[in-house]
């Protein structure tokens, strides 16, 4: 079970590449970078991913194809985007392969979760900002929302939503309920891709925002005071850009 981080595939782990780089087989989501698998120019490559709702197999194939492969003496990776014990069914994956007494590891990888809004100047704690923070799933095994953010919502935590697009009206709405109406929010789509998109704004006007500027899954929703920092460093560079170039006038 190999974790393949957040998109850029420089982000995979060392010990991930040379899982690859051992592999017979490879099992990959649609989340993972086709460049990671050139690290496994021999290996078998079965796409199980799943796409705009379209599933190529089911969780109980994938299950089987993991077994299958694996009984036949095969060295298999399970290839999954972030890490995969990170809303990623890796846990579940493992435990069906064990009863078969298939011999199972991991190696984590770098959780979207973290990374993404590491990669815009994001922290998901800051002293005096943020003493801590959520990793929720917009969207339950039942399709709703989950009670977690109702909760979150009440903190003066960070919070990272994952899978929550769909139900971004309901997330903010949460967040009103709680007066936080000028809380700052960032939603980043395709983080650390060269598609990637992203919206700043507020629990008050992110809805909008985010029709204007067609952010869609896969994207995280971050909302907290951190989300300020972004700008912050953005001001700070530009305040120094500014000084070189007048220090260079001088002269």
């Amino acid at each position: 079970m190999v974790g393949a981080g957040p998109g850029d595939e420089d982000l995979i782990t060392l010990k991930g590449v040379k899982a690859l780089q051992n592999a017979d087989v490879v099992l990959y989501d649609a989340l993972v970078s086709n460049e990671l698998l050139e690290y496994a120019p021999k290996a078998e490559k079965i796409f199980v991913g799943k796409r705009k709702g379209c599933y190529s197999y089911q969780q109980a194939q994938i299950n089987d194809l993991i077994v299958e492969r694996a009984t036949l003496g095969l060295h298999v990776v399970r290839l999954k985007g972030g890490d995969p014990f990170v809303f990623g069914r890796g846990a579940e994956e493992m435990e069906h392969a064990a009863a078969f007494g298939v011999e199972v590891d991991v190696v984590p990888g770098i959780s979207s979760s973290l990374s993404v809004p590491a990669s815009q100047n994001i922290p998901v704690t800051k002293r005096g900002a943020a003493e801590s923070f959520w990793v929720i799933t917009g969207t339950t095994k039942e399709h709703k929302l989950s009670n977690d953010v109702a909760l979150a919502a009440k903190s003066n935590a960070t919070v990272v939503i994952l899978m929550g697009m769909s139900k971004l009206g309901e997330i903010m709405q949460l967040f009103k309920k709680e007066g936080k109406e000028g809380t700052p929010v960032a939603i980043i789509q395709n983080g650390t891709t060269e598609h990637e998109k992203i919206g700043i704004g507020t629990v008050a006007s992110m809805e909008n925002k985010a029709r204007e500027q067609q952010l869609s899954n896969p994207a995280i929703i971050i909302i907290g005071e951190v989300v300020h920092h972004r700008q912050n460093i953005l001001d700070i560079q530009h305040r120094y850009q500014h000084q070189e170039i007048k220090l260079h006038e001088k002269v």
